[in-house]
């Protein structure tokens, strides 16, 4: 067996030293034998708000040299039994979202094609409708567990039909993904129309607004989830305003009332058994981050997310 990819400790090389990519995992130049690979797409111009999302995947990286390889609460340990690297970020066209998200899609056509599972780091919300494309060629459609304080489903944003707000609706128009098997939560906030929620619940969306979950446990949400979703390819999308500005200030369109730090762990821990093919962590805009700590918790979540993909082991 090949030996597997493991990142630096912290004992061999100081924490604040080595290579700048996630976890300090080794870089790949090929995807021949990974089984999944962490990339960057350092996007931004598909924000409607506060920009600085570009900075994103560096920032998450930076942060990320804190974590260690093994998950003391779940006792997963995703390094024993996937072989894991980053690849970079993508080269995207920082003067065209057209053109960047068509880099987008045609790379993880690449990417996908070898069976890999990818995660990728934003970047903005726009990214996750070229990855939808790809998933779907090679998937059908997928479901999808997005976790957000927005449900992205506007028509257009200035006329503009591809943007970070418009993308679930896109997804739905294009059958990129099962209506009934799509999971929104923790919406909240204002909106444009009366309608902003109704209409996605009324494609077979399902919502789990915030407010309904305030001091609530979620750890068994994952549970139901996978009892509804089965067997089923799943894409996980994560928008780091799904939490409170309390716990992750550095967003572009933050809302209050939001998730708390503690809620996203349990929620993401519970969905362990998920056939997930791939996953995203977006939104996280440094220059809106003074103390690194939203950056911080993206690179956790990241973690997390790596934690329940299939064929971690658990220790």
């Amino acid at each position: 067996m090949t030996q597997l990819n493991q990142p630096i400790s912290g004992n061999d090389l100081a924490r604040f030293s080595g290579p700048s990519t996630f976890m300090r995992l080794p870089q790949a130049t090929s995807l021949d034998g990974l089984d999944v690979a962490v990339l960057g797409v350092p996007m931004d111009i598909g924000t409607s708000w506060r920009s600085g999302t570009r900075f994103g995947p560096k920032e998450i990286r930076n942060q990320s040299a804190i974590i260690r390889p093994y998950n003391m609460a779940t006792g997963a340990a995703p390094f024993d039994s996937l072989n894991v690297a980053d690849i970079g970020d993508l080269a995207i066209n920082t003067f065209s979202l057209p053109d960047s998200l068509r880099i987008i899609e045609e790379s993880y056509d690449a990417i996908l094609s070898t069976g890999i599972i990818p995660m990728a780091m934003g970047g903005d919300h726009s990214i996750t409708l070229p990855i939808l494309r790809a998933l779907a060629r090679k998937f059908g459609p997928v479901s999808v567990v997005h976790i957000d304080a927005h449900t992205d489903v506007n028509n257009e944003m200035f006329g503009e039909k591809e943007t970070h707000g418009t993308v679930f609706r896109r997804a739905h128009e294009e059958g990129l993904i099962v209506p009934d098997k799509t999971y929104q939560i923790g919406i909240r906030g204002t909106g444009y129309e009366a309608t902003d929620f109704s209409e996605a619940a009324s494609w077979g969306f399902q919502h789990f607004p915030a407010n309904e979950l305030w001091g609530r446990s979620l750890s068994g949400m994952g549970a139901e989830i996978r009892r509804d979703i089965g067997s089923r390819p799943v894409y996980l999308s994560f928008d780091i305003d799904a939490l409170d500005p309390a716990f992750a200030p550095g967003t572009g369109t933050p809302e209050i009332g939001g998730l708390t730090s503690m809620q996203a762990l349990e929620l993401l821990r519970s969905m362990g058994g998920l056939n997930v093919v791939g996953c995203d962590l977006v939104e996280v805009s440094p220059p809106y981050d003074a103390t690194g700590n939203t950056a911080l918790t993206a690179a956790s979540l990241m973690y997390e997310m790596l934690c329940i993909l299939p064929g971690v082991t658990k220790k």
